[in-house]
């Protein structure tokens, strides 16, 4: 039996160990975390870190595994690389995963090749008497090497510029931020979503609306939604600007999440380019839409297979919404109005009653997946737009 080496254990991967187990591999998982829940669905399990390049290269000798798979997950998406390049298996270049899922290495590859960028320096740390700063604001702090958009402050002044960074070296593993100018999106939402490689080429355009809850964090994706809102000229500028990205990184195959803007003056900016499939369940909503399964294709990919021919246009106005909540409590329901109750065609709740809730401040602080089914895209854009009218997170103390 084959071996299958799976790079991260969380209740969002178990589909991904699932899958490999479907097609007849032997999983073997590892996960830095004792109480993730894949280890009940692997086959053999390490409790172990899988940012740790080395380890993990001596467990997949050990285990003389045929291939390796970081599934949604950008910390490991490097280490996959780096063993499959060791071990002459499938993957892609380790050199081109490390610069996606470094956000400074990522800027200079933009700069070095001619593709829209903003300005931007990277820092460990703010230094009053020698911090350099010539960028206009906006800007935005991030750490260079986080997801979900953890660590991530927008500043229209300098006033909160020290916490701002202090606060992105918080959430970074290499102890380094970037800070760079804001871009101004053209159309009404950030343009987000997986596509997927084979042979080089994109097959799967799996571009969508990113919408956001300003009461919350406006950084922070609530939910996604398609077709996406860009006029068919910017939609093939997006198009292009991706199709080249993956040829000069030499991306062969898989799965890649990402994020970009379409300015005023029709300049495509990559925001983040990820190397993997997209978190909050994109990968299941895209199935929806073009009713095929992504996970088996990036286990596939891992084991070195082709792919067929995938369905160019997906079917419209499907979305989902990441059930979050405003404030920190503890859960006890969900309420749905009537109203937009019977668009909902599949829910995933992670909260029982009784459990703590934080704040959505970042992805990971997630309650759970609505998806929904419109019949038309100015209901799917309404009801997205008003989703906090229409679906409460119910704490104690509300009732």
């Amino acid at each position: 039996m084959k071996k299958i080496l799976m790079l991260g254990g969380s209740a969002q991967q178990i589909i991904a160990i699932e899958t490999a187990k479907r097609l007849g591999l032997y999983t073997v998982l590892c996960d830095y975390l004792p109480d993730n829940p894949g280890q009940y669905h692997s086959d053999k399990f390490y409790l172990a870190s899988t940012t740790d390049m080395d380890l993990m290269l001596n467990i997949a000798i050990d285990e003389a595994v045929d291939y390796v798979l970081a599934y949604a997950s950008d910390p490991a998406a490097p280490t996959a690389a780096y063993i499959a390049e060791k071990l002459n298996l499938p993957t892609n270049p380790y050199k081109s995963v490390e610069i996606l899922c470094n956000k400074d290495l990522f800027r200079s590859f933009l700069r070095n090749n001619g593709y829209n960028t903003p300005r931007s320096f990277a820092t460990s740390g703010y230094d009053e008497g020698s911090f350099q700063f010539d960028l206009s604001y906006p800007i935005i702090v991030k750490p260079v090497d986080s997801s979900g958009s953890k660590g991530a402050t927008v500043l229209k002044n300098g006033d909160s510029i020290k916490d701002a960074i202090d606060f992105a070296l918080s959430f970074s593993r290499g102890h380094k931020v970037i800070v760079e100018e804001y871009i101004e999106k053209k159309h009404p939402y950030l343009i987000g979503g997986d596509i997927f490689v084979s042979d080089g080429e994109i097959v799967l355009w799996g571009l969508m609306n990113c919408h956001r809850d300003n009461n919350v964090n406006p950084l922070v994706p609530v939910g996604k939604s398609y077709p996406p809102a860009l006029e068919k000229e910017d939609l093939q500028l997006v198009k292009n600007t991706l199709q080249k990205l993956v040829s000069d990184l030499g991306i062969r195959f898989g799965p890649m999440n990402v994020e970009l803007i379409v300015d005023a003056n029709n300049r495509v900016f990559p925001i983040d380019i990820g190397p993997r499939s997209g978190g909050n369940m994109i990968p299941d909503l895209l199935g929806m839409i073009f009713e095929t399964d992504l996970v088996e294709l990036s286990v596939r990919c891992a084991m070195g297979e082709q792919i067929g021919e995938i369905v160019s246009e997906g079917r419209p106005y499907f979305s989902t919404l990441n059930l979050h909540s405003d404030r920190k409590g503890t859960f006890v329901r969900i309420d749905i109005d009537p109203e937009i109750d019977s668009f909902i065609v599949r829910k995933v709740i992670y909260k029982q009653n009784g459990d703590e809730v934080e704040r959505f401040v970042n992805a990971s602080h997630s309650i759970g997946v609505f998806f929904f089914h419109f019949p038309d895209r100015t209901a799917m854009i309404h009801y997205m737009n008003n989703m906090n009218r229409y679906i409460k997170i119910v704490l104690k103390g509300d009732v």
